[in-house]
């Protein structure tokens, strides 16, 4: 069993449906991880009241794919989902899933924070936040680069 699913889109995500039809006819999976990443609406000392998200069609969905490749290459999951969401959305609005299977939790958490760490820093995404100063273009922190260096 190997799945992988990467979509885009502007509509929302319900958790509980996405893993139970990642789940679906797979006895053999042991371990689910997730992660929905949000918008705050606290950024860099500035208050966020809206944050709008960009990508390259098409680009933007092999460079995912590529990713989650990469995370199945180094751990032995069974499948992944990311669903990434694009277009205008405000504080606590969901902004992406992403979702691992495996048969241990141990592969699942690694293989989770490894594409979510990539998704952060070479996913061609381009975000714009909305403050009281005006609206700003968004870059990966120092942090998310760090994170993404652990595995290299």
């Amino acid at each position: 069993m190997s799945l992988n699913e990467v979509r885009i889109q502007a509509e929302d995500f319900d958790l509980s449906t996405e893993v139970a039809q990642l789940r679906a006819d797979h006895p053999k999976v042991g371990g689910v991880v997730t992660f929905v990443g949000t918008v705050r609406d606290l950024n860099e000392g500035a208050s966020v009241s809206e944050m709008e998200l960009e990508h390259y069609p098409g680009m933007t969905e092999q460079s995912i794919s590529n990713i989650v490749d990469q995370a199945k290459q180094r751990w032995p999951i069974f499948s992944a989902l990311v669903i990434h969401r694009i277009g205008s959305l405000k504080p606590k609005d969901q902004i992406v899933l992403v979702a691992v299977t495996s048969a241990h939790r141990g592969e699942a958490f690694a293989a989770s924070e490894f594409i979510i760490d990539y998704l952060k820093t070479e996913a061609p995404f381009w975000k714009k936040e909305r403050t009281p100063d005006g609206a700003r273009w968004v870059d990966a922190r120092v942090s998310d680069d760090a994170a993404l260096n652990k595995w290299k």
